[in-house]
């Protein structure tokens, strides 16, 4: 066994919240791609539960500020003390209702979907949920108000490239990303005694048995998908099936140990599993809190990006101010003490200098959680790795319960 040479404790702030976000977070996303076929809208059903679709000229037509504003979240993906809201009512006097009430992406779509199609409030102004599955929904049912992008000006100027007119948003017409996450895959070297490179390593009978693959349809329909060459947002269902099929063979021989949820760590690290699918997050994580020496990859062939975004509900109450807090998280130093405390990718690239720039100022364990932070390409991806990255698959709505039960018949069998 390989020598671990322990890291220092986080400073508690940050410990507590990297260690809290992330499990709630992605726990709460499997949950979603499990849920998702009980929320799958039938072409009939869209019909049925459509709002008008909206204008971007007459919807912000009138429109004012209103000095508040009510903003929905996940758990844990902001400091306790709210330091970011905080000095956006001290720069702009708007005050924030911030609320963790986004548990998963499913289950809230179920709770404010009724209230949208009735032209209801939902009790919110702005709300973050994840591309995928849910975004597509509440797109296709009009129930997201288009962007005003002239009042979205750091964006425009701060935002990288990968995150300006994605496939699952074209023209970022409803949304802008708060953070986001890699699914690579991740390997533990006290075990695997070569350096692995390529989604197909995952397939390789010499790893029979100690392979781990993700349950949720979207993540690992992405890999079926890479490992064949198809880049997931040009796939169709052809594709799909050809992706499930050799997800199929992978199980039949006898490769995948399991599908896991979020339980992948700690198989990992002890070597149940020597490979798996992993989130770059939780890597980042246990090597910095255990001292471990797990591997990070992505993969020759791509992997997938995966974005919380923000955005603004059709009936919100307060959408100027909505506008005014995405446009105030996108400026760098605001960007970069978010990153500081969830230790997510951030969608801000000079977020990187700045905190190279506070370990500098800083000391002791902060300064070296901010030099390991800053220099990690779990955080911070290089160029050539976001050239790799790719969106879970696009799907219609009426389109994602047959997308879900063709992957489930392989992690569930």
């Amino acid at each position: 066994m390989r020598d671990h040479h322990p890291r220092p404790a986080l400073p508690p702030a940050l410990h507590r919240g990297m260690t809290q976000a992330r499990l709630s977070r992605r726990g709460m996303l499997q949950l979603s791609g499990l849920a998702a076929a009980g929320f799958a809208l039938s072409a009939c059903g869209i019909g049925g539960q459509k709002s008008e679709a909206v204008d971007a000229e007459d919807f912000w037509a009138g429109k004012e500020e209103t000095g508040h504003l009510r903003f929905a979240n996940w758990p844990l993906y902001m400091d306790s003390e709210r330091t970011q809201l905080k000095k956006f009512t001290e720069a702009t006097g708007i005050t924030v209702d911030y609320k963790e009430d986004v548990q998963e992406n499913a289950s809230f779509f179920g709770k404010i979907q009724p209230r949208l199609a009735n032209g209801d409030s939902i009790g919110y102004d702005m709300m973050v949920l994840t591309n995928g599955m849910e975004l597509a929904k509440l797109i296709a049912l009009g129930y997201l108000a288009p962007l005003d992008h002239a009042r979205l000006p750091n964006f425009a100027e701060h935002a990288g490239e990968l995150y300006k007119d994605p496939d699952y948003d074209p023209g970022n017409t409803y949304t802008v990303p708060y953070a986001s996450g890699i699914t690579g895959i991740a390997y533990n070297p006290d075990f695997v005694d070569r350096e692995i490179t390529s989604i197909a390593d995952l397939w390789d009978p010499a790893f029979e048995g100690k392979v781990g693959m993700f349950a949720d349809p979207q993540e690992i329909a992405n890999f079926g998908l890479l490992r064949n060459g198809v880049n997931p947002a040009e796939s169709g269902m052809s594709d799909w099936e050809e992706a499930a099929d050799a997800l199929r063979e992978q199980r039949e021989a006898g490769i995948v140990r399991a599908y896991y949820e979020q339980d992948f760590i700690q198989p990992l690290t002890n070597g149940d599993i020597w490979m798996a699918m992993a989130w770059s997050g939780d890597i980042f994580q246990q090597n910095a809190e255990e001292g471990t020496n797990l591997q990070f990859v992505v993969p020759t062939e791509g992997a997938t990006l995966w974005t919380d975004l923000m955005m603004i509900p059709v009936t919100s109450e307060a959408p100027v101010d909505a506008l005014e807090l995405m446009n105030f998280l996108y400026r760098p130093q605001i960007a970069a003490g978010l990153t500081e405390y969830i230790g997510y990718v951030p969608p801000v690239p000079e977020t990187q200098r700045l905190l190279r720039e506070r370990a500098e100022d800083a000391s002791g364990d902060d300064r070296e959680y901010l030099e390991e932070l800053s220099a990690s390409p779990l955080v911070f991806p290089s160029d050539a790795d976001y050239d790799k990255l790719h969106s879970y698959v696009t799907l219609a709505p009426e389109e994602q319960e047959d997308f879900n039960s063709l992957f489930q018949a392989v992690t569930q069998s």
